[in-house]
């Protein structure tokens, strides 16, 4: 049976879905994601690009380096989703717009070299100095 998961922005104009487990989970600690989100850190969940689509809504996007674009709703500013030419095949969603985010626990913990040092988020997990992408 396939597992369908949704999520969507704050104001409720971008809407997606996909069909894909809840794996692959990092809190990403790079100075990129901290500016473009405003956060301390995002948490990303990575699922195949073919099991994803948009509901609703049509997102802008905005080309953060050159092998990355991210998705936001341009209406209220969220950010959705992230794309790297570094993976063509894959999409990276922030977990924070998932429907249900309790249920997509980090595995790990990506680019801490650029971790903000007063930062602690379950330092059990594993930690890549940048990101391993396979």
């Amino acid at each position: 049976m396939a597992e369908i998961h949704s999520g969507g922005c704050q104001c409720g104009a971008m809407r997606y879905q996909f069909d894909a487990p809840l794996r692959d989970i990092a809190h990403c600690h790079c100075t990129v994601c901290r500016r473009t989100s405003g956060g301390i850190v995002t948490t990303w969940l990575t699922v195949p690009l073919a099991g994803f689509r948009w509901l609703a809504g049509t997102p802008s996007q905005y080309a953060s380096s050159a092998s990355c674009t991210r998705s936001f709703c341009p209406t209220c500013g969220a950010q959705l989703t992230l794309f790297t030419s570094l993976s063509p095949a894959t999409l990276d969603i922030t977990v924070a717009t998932l429907d249900q985010p309790q249920r997509a626990p980090a595995d790990r913990h990506i680019w801490v070299q650029s971790r903000l040092p007063w930062i602690h988020l379950d330092e059990h997990l594993p930690q890549e100095q940048q990101e391993h992408i396979p």
